[in-house]
């Protein structure tokens, strides 16, 4: 059982002798530079191709100065392209909380790794659902942060305009107070006085999965405010998925294009192929789909004004098998990102807390709130938590 790649740290990086999260360990996605180390992304030819970092990076430093010891740099999806948490490369960290399924991706070792309890939380990043989705499939607290608000310099891009940081964390008190250590000062403080119950979403979780969650809901009322159903998406998920998809590719093969004709990294499957498509996408394309893409952040940041949260699923299953064949995980890939792209089109923050089990499964339930809202999300799954009787 290995979360941890296999150019990891030699020892451990002891953090400052105080701060608030002194005495606390810490794993670290292999995104992220570690002075010293090189940077491998999940695809061992970049690896071969990279200096070691000449130092940390931004949120590394960060974390660091706040007290936390780094003990090791965990595995991701190749490219940060997926969100099953399989590698071709390294393997697939193990989900211990739902044994022969996947931890969900990309950020799959520092998930996995936090609910083996090998670590007290972790460090990932979240593109289209890389925290999220892990977090739901391990039963953790997961944030993917208003975009711009955790830094990461030092980090590797992948889709610039979607790309944030994010951790992980088994008790909410913890996932707080990281919080404190990585959230720049753009907050935008309020009270949460409005819950927006995302129907349509709802509806793209199975049947298991969405009484869970408003079960969940119903135990959690009378710490949230009397809820009002609402339906997001005027034209449905799939415009949006589709717009989210084509800028993320476009980007994307930016990034990482001109490596990979120049070095013809060997590729994993589903990399593979959403590498080729990402190939395909003009300047053009991207540049219409951002239009797109503006109208729609637009939309979402209008509803979810100060004040305002939205409650929806964070993945519409529980963790596929680890053998489920390729055509159910792109059918799968598909379902996830008309729940993810929500957040991440408006650049808004989005809780993911534990909900509960389906089949002995974690699922999680998310919370997008407004622009700098990050605060209140964290407080809120402190709050819940206390209410729900859940992990902390």
């Amino acid at each position: 059982m290995s979360f941890f790649v296999p150019h990891d740290l030699v020892s451990p990086i002891k953090g400052a002798a105080t701060g608030p999260l002194a005495g606390l360990t810490c794993a670290i996605k292999d995104l992220y530079d570690v002075a010293g180390t090189r940077t491998g992304g999940g695809s061992p030819d970049w690896l071969a191709a990279q200096k070691p970092a000449a130092k940390h990076a931004g949120a590394v430093q960060k974390l660091l100065d706040a007290g936390a010891t780094i003990i090791g740099k965990a595995i991701c999806d190749e490219f940060f392209y997926s969100v099953t948490g399989a590698n071709a490369h390294y393997g697939t960290p193990e989900n211990l909380r739902a044994p022969g399924r996947m931890p969900g991706g990309s950020s799959s070792g520092s998930a996995a790794a936090t609910a083996a309890g090998a670590c007290d939380f972790a460090l990932g990043s979240d593109t289209g659902g890389s925290v999220r989705v892990p977090a739901s499939f391990c039963g953790l607290y997961g944030l993917r942060p208003t975009h711009g608000r955790v830094d990461l310099s030092g980090g590797m891009a992948m889709a610039p305009s979607f790309d944030t940081g994010g951790w992980f964390a088994n008790g909410p008190g913890v996932f707080r107070a990281v919080g404190t250590a990585l959230l720049d000062n753009r907050r935008v403080a309020a009270s949460t006085d409005r819950l927006l119950v995302v129907d349509d979403a709802m509806e793209q979780a199975d049947a298991e999965v969405s009484t869970l969650l408003n079960a969940f809901l119903q135990r959690a009322a009378v710490a949230l405010s009397k809820p009002e159903h609402i339906r997001i998406a005027p034209g449905g998920f799939d415009p949006w998925r589709e717009t989210f998809r084509t800028v993320q590719a476009n980007e994307t093969w930016k990034s990482f294009g001109p490596f990979i004709t120049r070095a013809k990294p060997k590729l994993g499957p589903g990399i593979k192929e959403r590498m080729a498509y990402a190939a395909t996408v003009s300047d053009k394309d991207a540049a219409a789909a951002r239009a797109l893409r503006d109208q729609a952040s637009a939309y979402i940041r209008n509803v979810v004004t100060v004040g305002t949260i939205l409650a929806l699923p964070t993945a519409p299953s529980i963790a596929p098998r680890l053998d489920a064949p390729a055509d159910t995980l792109e059918d799968f890939r598909t379902r996830v990102m008309r729940l993810t792209c929500i957040a991440g089109l408006a650049g808004l923050p989005q809780v993911t807390i534990p909900a509960g089990t389906v089949h002995g499964c974690p699922a999680g339930i998310s919370f997008i709130a407004w622009a700098g809202g990050d605060e209140a999300l964290l407080d809120l799954a402190v709050s819940l938590s206390r209410l729900c009787g859940l992990k902390g």
